[in-house]
């Protein structure tokens, strides 16, 4: 096995590549090659050396599984390359224009990369929406249509995205009537639908993981960090794990197993930059050239997962990144922005964004919040903590109990079946998690009508009086409860679910709980300054007309607290929310 050694970052002048040169003529001296310093000996030495080279950069390297690659060889036969690009270019026209080509297949293989992420993420975002709404109902006109878009479909002059007369749920289908009665109806009949639908999407999508492609299971950036730092793990970035993968990911979401989809995406990424690094000799043959597109495809996939370019840059510098010079910071972002670019021309939303989870508040947040603001940085280090211990002890324990298959299959249709038979009860652990986390951000206005926005509204017709006087009503108090029940129901389900053999990403549970948890904090936060609105210490922050306290921005700051605290990621955490 061969050792890496440190890297510089950035390209070698002419000058650096001379001193490189003394440098290795000094260490084969140094290396007793010849005791005698005879200096025939070692410039023979060295001519045999750079035939060597020349025959290694002709046919490239062939490293064994589980192996380090050797950096210094491969950036070696790099420059060895570029100098008979040299040479040859004095011969003619057609040589010239290969060295032009070669150039420019850098950008050329980013470009194709952020083009099939992005193709590639909204084949994902619909099938698993599609499947998602699947476990609760149908669209009759058009079954291959999800509910929001066969409610777009509709007829009707008003409707609700929710519902609507195209859209029909498996109770209404089934002829069965609602035993309570929330924003969600709740059957026996949709219960037992939901729940067969739930084991039956997370075995399919555990049965592919468990025979067909292993290195699909998980999240995929642990071993993305590996391999950008110079490992060989053979078939990890394969045309089958790729297909699996998409695959496992579209069903397990689909199936409401508590996981989510955005972390698997750099892996995809990762897949696409591999297999397209085939078409070219330049990076088929080098792996030390390759991790270079490897970096932008993981800026690549950060940037489809959360709409984030920047954030995929930083992600892929600050995170997994182990060789990264300044032409992989420019290509990465490039990358990034084709990758975003493509996924808004498909729209997989319907509302031309990048993430469903989209919030733009209208005010600005107060002084004297630092002090809430701060507690929630306190739960999401506490979260984190109790999340890694447990599921770290849960992960030791499923090794030694359920490493032989098909235990491993097993364990999958026994937590699908716990997921479904714990969510479908709670409205919002039944919601698709992003589409919580959108409805958690969001300021609530006229036009919501779900139990966090049921306040006292304002009778005033007046457009100088404010909508409503922030004071909650009951349906209010019940979804705070609902909530609490939620996080202790995600944080359950998530340490038993993650490490599971199906595709798993940990950025959407972990953004659940911490919104839930943020919004509850809002929501005691906004009724506080209601309570003492006409106190002197709020009225020297609140002005008379406009709310004080919005809990959708506290939902934000949760979500980023939590998932600082799991993942330990806290720069490009804020980057991402910040363009959320």
């Amino acid at each position: 096995m061969t050792m890496t050694t440190p890297l510089l970052i950035g390209e070698f002048s002419d000058e650096e590549e001379d001193v490189a040169e003394g440098v290795r003529l000094e260490n084969v001296l140094d290396s007793g090659y010849a005791e005698t310093r005879d200096a025939n000996n070692v410039a023979n030495h060295v001519d045999r050396q750079v035939e060597y080279n020349a025959e290694f950069s002709e046919q490239g390297t062939v490293y064994d599984d589980f192996h380090t690659i050797d950096w210094v060889r491969d950036r070696n036969r790099d420059r060895e390359r570029h100098r008979k690009m040299k040479q040859r270019q004095l011969l003619g026209w057609r040589a010239w224009f290969d060295k032009k080509l070669d150039a420019g297949s850098g950008w050329l293989v980013v470009l194709l990369v952020g083009v099939c992420s992005g193709v590639l993420a909204g084949i994902i975002d619909i099938g698993a929406a599609w499947m998602s709404d699947l476990k609760e109902g149908i669209c009759v006109a058009w079954p291959y249509y999800d509910r929001e878009a066969c409610c777009w479909l509709t007829n009707e002059t008003t409707f609700s995205v929710d519902h609507c007369a195209d859209w029909m749920t498996w109770a209404e289908l089934g002829g069965s009537k609602d035993t309570i009665s929330y924003q969600y109806s709740f059957s026996w009949f949709g219960y037992a639908i939901y729940i067969v639908f739930a084991v039956f999407f997370g075995g399919l999508a555990g049965f592919f993981v468990v025979t067909v492609a292993p290195y699909a299971a998980g999240s995929g950036i642990p071993e993305v960090k590996t391999i950008l730092s110079g490992f060989i793990i053979k078939g990890y970035l394969g045309a089958w794990t790729l297909i699996v993968k998409c695959l496992g990911m579209v069903l397990s979401v689909g199936a409401g197993l508590s996981l989510g989809k955005e972390g698997p995406l750099v892996h995809v990424a990762c897949c696409c930059g591999n297999l397209l690094c085939h078409l070219f000799p330049k990076y088929r043959k080098n792996e030390a050239k390759r991790r270079e597109i490897l970096s932008a495809a993981s800026a690549a996939g950060v940037s489809v997962a959360f709409g984030a370019p920047i954030g995929g840059v930083l992600f892929s510098l600050e995170e997994v990144s182990y060789y990264f010079p300044y032409k992989t910071m420019w290509r990465s972002f490039f990358a990034a922005l084709t990758a975003a670019f493509t996924l808004g021309l498909l729209n997989p939303y319907f509302s031309g964004q990048l993430v469903l989870f989209y919030a733009n508040y209208s005010q600005n947040w107060h002084l004297f919040e630092f002090f809430p603001f701060m507690l929630l940085g306190v739960f999401g280090g506490l979260y984190g903590a109790l999340f890694v211990k447990c599921n770290l002890w849960w992960s030791k324990f499923r090794k030694r109990k359920f490493a032989k298959f098909p235990l491993p299959f097993f364990e999958v249709l026994v937590v699908s079946l716990l997921t479904g038979i714990i969510s479908y009860p709670n409205e919002y652990t039944r919601m698709n998690a992003s589409d919580l986390i959108h409805v958690l951000f969001t300021q609530c206005g006229p036009e919501d009508n779900n139990d966090l926005c049921a306040y006292n509204h304002s009778t005033a017709v007046s457009m100088d009086e404010q909508y409503h006087d922030t004071k909650a009503l009951a349906p209010v108090g019940r979804a705070v409860w609902q909530l609490v029940l939620a996080i202790v129901a995600k944080t359950f389900l998530t340490i038993f679910t993650f490490g599971m053999k199906v595709p798993a990403g940990l950025f959407i549970p972990t953004m659940f709980v911490g919104a839930c948890m943020g919004r509850i904090l809002g929501i005691g936060v906004e009724q506080l300054a209601y309570m003492g609105r006409n106190s002197d210490f709020f009225e020297l922050f609140c002005s008379p007309k406009v709310d004080c306290v919005n809990p959708g921005l506290y939902a934000m700051i949760g979500a980023a607290a939590a998932l600082g605290g799991v993942t330990k990621m806290t720069g490009v955490v804020t980057s991402q929310l910040c363009k959320i």
